[in-house]
Parts: structure tokens; C-alpha cells; sequence
């Protein structure tokens, strides 16, 4: 690899560590919030925070199509979009005490909370297509592949920060645990020092890329990026329009999207009722001390065993998956009988166990996803550049973050509670008797199973059809 292209490999894997800075604090506000004791209804309102890197497409043409030459196709928007991320982590860290209910003391305010952390997902979500475009001309043809390492690492390591080691510092009883002699109410960093940190990152970032050279668009080592360049705003969304008339992409996206939402209530609400029923936060974030390695490494092992009917293998293992579904149902209801009464601690077999069920999870789930993604690129209509593939994956995305967003919001009101009656010395209190989570847990199964009964012969149809079926044209 020559000396240019290693620059550009450790530079390519910086910005996509920018790019997992606010995913992986999205990823950890939830946490924070059920600490605090927020209703499930204000977790489904925060969840839409999550919706800006499933629904990218809608907006990714307009982002390879309108630049200016002289700044540079990729710089355009790049510049901009970093800027704006620095400018709101920076701005969002100057309220987070307030719209966290802290300083005053008061309610959490999640609707504006939401908002500041959209703005920070959408402005991510921008920024990854544009390096995603930068990628394929900043690296030589031989060494292009390197693109895809460096956005998995990049983002990995950037959600690790955000997320595991941001949740572990922000903890006054992991640090007074493990890293200080003299104990103290608060954490080692806040949420607001967190985003003022790396909002001047991404200012100090944006203006160093200011004085790097993007390559020419016209000398591009990748065909596809010609392909593309070829496409105009117009042309790009008929082409879209015309993938989402195609019968079997309808009939395969639709069996797909109810296969998901039976994956919702696992995926979505175990986290956040395990640290209801007190399980730590940070325990739960350190478990991706674990995870990470595990993460990095199946999609390469799963590969392997794809073969020529991707589909096979993920409904296969969709089975077990939807069976950890009802074991994480399982472990939040006896997670406090693990609870020590002497100082509300966990035992660390109970640890254990939690990283075993969760690590099985993982396995399945990527197993699921490198299948997934393996079909896609099989029925993928080459004539379209990588459009065909990115709305397929976008769809899919969709998928499996909607229905976490409908599942807040309706578990409350599926709970089943005794509530006293109100007097003049008390307010009404109320029991939860049966939890929504276990209800959803439930049904999600069944739905699950019946999908699963009724969509195997059609993934087996799909998949023996020529490919000329999948083709725009």
C-alpha cells in the first residue's frame, strides 16, 4: 500500500469514528433516561432520534448530485455538515442540564432533548454519505476495498466511546468503584463536557479537511462512482420508484418487515427494563467491552456460510433468535431475585449469564444481518450503481427501528395495574401486575412464529427466481 493510500486509510477511519460519536451517545441517552425514571411514551418520542441513518436515501441523491467542482463534490457537504455537527453538539451541551431536569431541578424535557439529538443523527447520517462517496476516489482501485474496514472499525470504535466508555465515566459508582480514592456524588465527565469535547473535535476535524485536496471526481477508481455520476437528482429517485414496483422486491420486503417487528420488543425494551428492575447502566454498557471483538469478527466467520441461498440461513436463524427473545423476557423477570438486599448489587454470575444470553443474541443476529446483505448484493441490479442495494437496506433499517418506536409508545398503556383510589391525605398509587413488555415479549413470538411458518417457501421462491426478475429494466 503506498504512503497516500495509508493516509488516506487512517483518515477515512477518523471521520467514520466522528461519524459513531453521536450514534453511540443516542445510543446511551435511553439509559440515562430510564435512570431518571421517564415514562415508556417519552422513550418512543426519543427513539425517533434513531430514524435519520434508516431513511438516508431520501436524501442521498441530493447529496451526490448538487456540489460545487471548485470546493469539491464531497467537501460540499462534508465541510458544512461537520460544522453544523459542531456547532450543535456544542450548543446542546450548554442546555443538557436544564433539558435533563438537573440544574434547576424539574422535569426531563424530552421533546427538545429529541430534537438536539435528531439534529446530531441527521447531520451523522449526512456525513456518512458523503464519506461513504469520498471513500471511492480517495483511495487507489486496489486498495478501495479498505473502504468497508475502515467504516466498520471507525464506527465501532466510535460508538464504543460514546456509548461503553461515556456511560462507565459518567457513573459516580463505577469511577468511585475503580478510579478514585476519595468517593464523590458525580461522575468523571457529564453529558454536557462529553458533547463540548467532541464538538470542538469537529471543529478542529473540519478545519484541517478545509486544506486537504479532494480527488477528481473525474479520475474516480471505481466504476461505480461513474455510474453514479452519470445520475441526475431526477433520474435517481425514477429509478427508485421503479425498484419499489417490482413484485418480488415488494413480496420480499414485505415478508421482511414483518419478520423484524417480531424482533422489537427483544431488541428494543430489554436494555431499558433491565436497568428498570436496577440493574447499573454502566454494567450493562461494559458488557460491549465483550461485545466489540465478537462484533468485529462474526460478520467475517458468518461469511463463510452464506453460500448461494442467503435466505436459508436467515430463516434459520431466525428461530433462535425469537427464542433469546422469550429468555431476555425471562431474565428481567428474575433479575431481582439476583438483587442483594444488603447493598442492592448483582453477583457476577448473574453478569454472566446476561453476557452469555446476549453474546448468543449477537451470534444469530449478525447471522441474519450478513445473509441479509448477501442476498441484496445477489438480486441487486448492477445497471443502477449501488442504488438498487442501498434502498433494499434502507427498508430493512426502517424495519427494525419503526416498530421499537410503536412498542414505546403503546407498552404503558398495555400494562395491566391496580391502582388505589385517591383521598384527601394521598394521592392514587398504582401496582404494575403484569408488565406491556411481557405482553409484547409474547406476542412478538407468536407473530414470529407464524411468519416464519408462511415465509419459508416464498424466500425459497425468491431466491430460485432469474435474475432478470430483480432487474429495473
Amino acid at each position: 500500500m503506498s504512503s497516500q493510500d495509508r493516509r488516506s486509510v487512517l483518515l477515512l477511519t477518523f471521520l467514520y469514528v466522528l461519524q459513531g460519536i453521536p450514534l453511540g451517545l443516542a445510543g446511551s441517552v435511553p439509559y440515562i433516561l430510564t435512570a431518571r425514571k421517564v415514562s415508556y411514551t417519552a422513550q418512543g418520542t426519543f427513539s425517533f432520534v434513531f430514524w435519520p441513518f434508516s431513511l438516508k436515501l431520501l436524501w442521498a441523491p441530493l447529496v451526490d448530485s448538487i456540489y460545487s467542482a471548485r470546493f469539491g463534490r464531497r467537501k460540499s457537504w462534508l465541510i458544512p455538515v461537520q460544522f453544523g455537527l459542531a456547532a450543535a453538539m456544542t450548543t446542546l451541551a450548554s442546555y443538557t442540564d436544564w433539558l435533563l431536569g438537573e440544574n434547576p431541578p424539574g422535569p426531563v424535557r424530552v421533546l427538545p432533548l429529541a430534537a438536539g439529538f435528531f439534529s446530531l443523527t441527521f447531520l451523522a447520517a449526512t456525513q456518512d454519505i458523503a464519506v461513504d462517496g469520498w471513500a471511492l476516489t480517495m483511495l487507489s482501485r486496489r486498495n478501495v476495498a479498505w473502504a468497508s474496514g475502515c467504516n466498520s472499525v471507525g464506527q465501532t470504535a466510535g460508538y464504543f466511546i460514546a456509548y461503553v466508555l461515556f456511560l462507565a465515566l459518567e457513573s459516580a459508582d463505577f469511577c468511585n468503584t475503580w478510579l478514585r480514592s476519595r468517593p464523590e456524588p458525580v461522575g468523571l465527565v457529564s453529558l454536557s463536557g462529553f458533547l463540548r469535547f467532541w464538538g470542538l473535535v469537529f471543529l478542529g476535524t473540519t478545519f484541517c479537511l478545509l486544506f486537504r485536496r479532494e480527488e477528481s471526481t473525474s479520475s474516480s477508481n471505481s466504476s461505480s462512482e461513474v455510474d453514479n455520476d452519470n445520475l441526475g437528482v431526477r433520474e435517481t429517485y425514477a429509478i427508485l420508484a421503479k425498484v419499489m414496483r417490482l413484485r418480488p422486491v415488494l413480496l420480499y420486503l414485505f415478508c421482511l418487515c414483518l419478520l423484524k417487528s417480531a424482533f422489537a420488543a427483544a431488541d428494543g425494551m430489554t436494555g431499558l427494563k433491565l436497568i428498570e428492575a436496577g440493574v447499573p447502566k454502566e454494567r450493562l454498557a461494559l458488557l460491549g467491552v465483550v461485545v466489540t471483538p465478537f462484533q468485529l469478527v462474526l460478520p467475517v466467520l458468518l461469511s463463510r456460510h452464506v453460500g448461494n441461498r442467503p435466505l436459508s440461513l436467515y430463516t434459520k436463524s431466525a428461530l433462535p433468535r425469537l427464542l433469546l427473545g422469550l429468555l431476555f423476557a425471562g431474565l428481567v423477570w428474575i433479575t431481582p431475585r439476583f438483587k442483594s438486599a444488603h447493598d442492592a448489587s448483582y453477583p457476577w454470575h448473574y453478569f454472566l449469564l446476561v453476557t452469555v444470553a446476549y453474546l448468543a443474541h449477537q451470534v444469530f443476529m449478525y447471522a441474519m444481518f450478513v445473509s441479509q446483505m448477501a442476498f441484496h448484493a445477489k438480486v441487486s441490479d448492477p445497471n443502477v450503481g449501488g442504488t438498487y442495494m442501498t434502498l433494499l437496506n434502507t427498508v430493512t433499517n426502517l424495519a427494525g427501528s419503526a416498530p421499537v418506536t410503536f412498542l414505546l409508545f403503546v407498552v404503558d398503556y398495555i400494562s395491566i395495574k391496580s391502582c388505589s383510589t385517591p383521598s384527601l391525605e394521598s394521592e392514587s398509587s398504582c401496582i404494575t401486575l403484569v408488565d406491556g413488555y411481557y405482553i409484547q415479549s409474547g406476542l412478538c413470538f407468536i407473530l414470529g412464529i407464524v411468519v416464519l411458518l408462511r415465509i419459508r417457501a416464498t424466500f425459497r421462491r425468491l431466491e430460485s427466481l432469474p435474475l432478470e426478475h430483480w432487474k429495473v429494466t
